[in-house]
């Protein structure tokens, strides 16, 4: 057996002097590139959280890169792109959405109403989520506020049903099927098409600025796996670490380093060898919390991911059908 799974099994870390150990990154300390503005999305379980947003600046206005869930991250955005300088208007132009779940694109209806001429960009997997996933959530939703009207959480589910319900004004209106490099408000940007945290990915590249938007792609304290197909996540994210970039902004999570983005791959790999073989599901958790250690620096963050796997490790890695996936984007194969 190979000596990375054995110390997976164990749930202890690749020893310091494993040859094929990634450097420990150090914290992301230093601010952004000018011209890039990052709004971090809020995790504060049971509320549900938002995705982060990136603002690029381009001559036209900015360019945003998700749009949060609740209406408050939204608002915060365009408070965001209001605080602008004489090269760049105040505008939000173009906004790409790296995937359909509701923390990355349920912001899309108010930006769109403080920005009409907004141009969205996502690929079509939207079409097929909201006439599947997104309609089961909606109906449990109506079920909750059927049996609970005056439950505490009432008024989220009633706020998350009518953001499903938003319908169109979540689609894109131009359909991004494969790797693009495009001209936005007049900069160019590389789009990469991939599939793993859902079946439609978007990530995207500033090439000048050294900066990688990578969606749900990278999160953190653990990946997101509700609608993953682990199979294709892994390539996707060795076509990100290939990628030309310094700064890596996940879809949750604070932004890393190259050196961070590889430890986050190692960790990910280990979780995914661990679920597969017969090792107790504590083991791989364990295992996920050694191994990402560097990109984990409080006990917060240990907790939540330990929460967090105790139910993606079973739901979403060990269950008979979590193989069944949507064939990766064409470009991505």
């Amino acid at each position: 057996m190979a000596a990375a799974l054995v110390a997976v099994l164990a749930g202890t870390a690749v020893a310091a002097d494993d040859p094929a150990a990634p450097a420990v990154p150090e914290a992301f300390a230093g601010e952004l590139p000018a011209g890039v503005r990052l709004l971090r999305g809020q995790n504060a379980p049971p509320r549900q959280p938002d995705g982060n947003s990136l603002l690029f600046a381009t001559p036209a206005g900015w360019l945003a890169f998700d749009s949060g869930r609740h209406p408050q991250h939204a608002q915060a955005l365009i408070a965001l792109a209001a605080e602008h300088d004489d090269a760049t208007p105040a505008a939000i132009v173009v906004l790409v959405n790296s995937h359909w779940h509701l923390d990355h694109v349920g912001g899309n209806p108010l930006l769109r109403q403080a920005f009409p001429r907004l141009q969205v960009l996502a690929s079509p997997a939207i079409d097929a989520a909201l006439a599947g996933f997104l309609a089961r959530y909606a109906e449990q939703l109506r079920e909750a506020l059927a049996q609970q009207p005056d439950a505490p959480q009432a008024a989220d589910w009633q706020a998350e049903l009518a953001r499903i319900e938003a319908g169109d004004a979540l689609r894109p209106d131009r359909v991004v099927c494969a790797d693009e490099e495009l001209a936005l408000g007049g900069r160019r940007f590389l789009i990469g098409a991939a599939a793993g945290a859902s079946d439609g990915d978007l990530w995207l590249l500033d090439r000048e600025r050294g900066v990688l938007a990578a969606g749900d792609l990278v999160t953190l304290p653990v990946p997101f796996l509700d609608t993953a197909c682990p199979a294709n996540w892994q390539p996707a994210l060795e076509r990100l670490a290939a990628q030309e970039f310094t700064v890596l902004v996940p879809g949750h999570g604070p932004p890393l380093t190259r050196a961070g983005l590889e430890v986050y791959r190692r960790a990910f790999d280990r979780l995914l060898a661990c679920a597969a073989s017969p090792a107790p599901e504590a083991a791989c958790i364990d295992g996920w919390i050694a191994d990402a250690a560097p990109l984990l620096p409080d006990e917060g963050q240990r907790r939540l991911a330990r929460d967090m796997l105790g139910y993606y490790v079973p739901q979403s890695l060990r269950r008979a059908d979590a193989g069944r996936c949507a064939p990766p984007p064409a470009a991505a194969r």
